[in-house]
């Protein structure tokens, strides 16, 4: 399994510029991430062209793929006729205004647009949430899973409470990577993400565990609550529609489902039972549920 952890040093990362502006983007995906390019009054383009006053090294990203406009108090984003095109929000632009907090898409790299009096607090804040988010999905990391994961474990040890793990993945997602390309994976991965974050209640934790896998935890969850929960998640994906630049891309998941038992001794063991039931559900034939 891939790790896919997000890592900000924060020694590194929290040094400002002398001169910071009122608006910036920071990189969240695909690129240095927390890093903070601030926007001047004027246009900034991006793109791999060394020319570029924002160089991206990746291949989904074209020559001359965007600018940003600052003028007059308003910023502004630009498509300029990209392969791969650029998006805000995930929604494909050609000229859109930007607004505080906008994701900014260009070819797989994503920034977050900040902007007003207090865009220096809102970056600190930011590089703080990127230390438990995953840049790609915006849900729990793997950190905050297991932060989540050993206090929740810790009292179910100690008063007797009832305790759920729900490990799913995609079935054959590499096939998508590989016959759509990995733009269209990552579209998966956001909008499964924010279907199933949506339906998750305050008490629990929806985080991604690495690559194309996920992690819910359930407190207080009995063996029969869980596996209905499962089932509500494999149905929800299932039907919902997936589409990405006109294409509808078929999506279904495996779930394992385990429960806390007196004898595991750390949330590894929980981890590993779900993990079992997963893979159970995987060459039981995949978009399944198995305990």
């Amino acid at each position: 399994m891939t790790d896919t952890t997000t890592r900000v040093s924060l020694s590194d990362k929290l040094v400002l510029p002398e001169n910071s502006g009122r608006e910036c983007l920071v990189v969240l995906y695909g690129g240095s991430i927390g890093k903070k390019y601030d926007l001047t009054p004027g246009v900034t383009t991006l793109g791999r062209d060394p020319l570029a006053t924002i160089v991206l090294d990746a291949d989904s990203v074209s020559r001359s793929h965007a600018r940003i406009e600052v003028i007059a108090g308003e910023s502004w984003v630009a498509d300029l006729g990209s392969t791969n095109g650029t998006f805000v929000n995930d929604q494909p632009v050609e000229r859109m205004q930007l607004r505080s907090g906008d994701l900014v898409k260009v070819g797989d790299v994503i920034f977050k647009f900040l902007a007003g009096q207090n865009v220096e607090r809102a970056y600190h804040e930011e590089i703080y949430r990127m230390t438990i988010r995953d840049g790609l999905t915006s849900i729990a990391n793997v950190r905050y899973l297991n932060e989540f994961l050993e206090r929740e474990f810790a009292r179910s040890r100690r008063h007797g409470r009832e305790l759920a793990v729900i490990l799913f993945d995609i079935d054959h997602f590499k096939r998508i990577n590989d016959n759509l390309g990995h733009l269209t994976g990552d579209y998966v991965l956001r909008e499964m993400a924010r279907l199933v974050d949506s339906r998750v209640r305050r008490d629990e934790l929806f985080a991604r565990y690495g690559g194309e896998e996920f992690c819910l935890v359930l407190p207080e969850t009995s063996s029969e609550g869980a596996v209905q929960y499962a089932e509500q998640v494999r149905r929800l994906i299932e039907e919902h529609r997936f589409l990405f630049d006109g294409t509808s891309v078929p999506v279904t998941v495996s779930l394992g489902v385990a429960l806390f038992a007196p004898e595991m001794k750390s949330p590894i063991d929980i981890i590993r039972t779900a993990d079992e039931a997963l893979y159970r559900a995987k060459r039981g034939g995949r978009n399944r549920v198995e305990v």
